[in-house]
């Protein structure tokens, strides 16, 4: 039985996957945003990727520090293979359910 994750962890999974390489907590906020259209705080972002992080869908590794002066690292966080797995199973099991849709309701009238 696969580990049951919330909207937001799916999201931001999704966008780690996405953005593979440059996910840090501001461009997994900002891709969020442009992909959804919803304003999150970068502190829920950071919650989030933390909790994701803990049930090792997704590992953490720092960058070098960035280039400007009191330049900082960033925490770059990539999918594993679990968190990979997990985004599959999702997908098959929303498409099994929208494709038990009947099509009438699809219909105008």
């Amino acid at each position: 039985m696969r580990e049951h994750i919330g909207e937001l962890e799916e999201l931001a999974l999704l966008v780690v996957a996405v953005i593979s390489g440059d996910a840090y907590g501001v461009s997994v906020k900002d891709e969020i945003k442009a992909r959804t259209g919803r304003t999150l705080t970068i502190s829920s972002v950071h919650k989030v990727l933390k909790r994701l992080e803990s049930k090792r869908m997704v590992e953490s590794s720092f960058s070098e520090a960035l280039p400007e002066r009191g330049g900082r690292k960033k925490r770059l966080f990539s999918i594993t293979s679990l968190g990979k797995q997990v985004l599959s199973e999702i997908h098959e099991e929303r498409n099994r359910i929208w494709n038990d849709i009947p099509g009438f309701i699809w219909e105008e009238g």
